[in-house]
């Protein structure tokens, strides 16, 4: 139910949303994730994030 009511939420305000470019760094310079591959957007996806804890 907690779905259904952000994806409604979401559909009413559709007209007020921007679209968001996410960059990754890839071989050493960074490029937006939607001109990947299918391949490499899989690979994104499967990432683990690193958290380093503070000492």
């Amino acid at each position: 139910m907690k779905t259904q009511t952000i994806n409604s939420t979401l559909e009413q305000h559709n007209d007020l949303r921007t679209k968001c470019l996410v960059y990754t760094r890839v071989m050493g310079y960074h490029r937006p994730v939607e001109s990947f591959n299918i391949g490499k957007k899989g690979e994104h996806k499967q990432r683990t994030h690193f958290n380093e804890c503070k000492c």
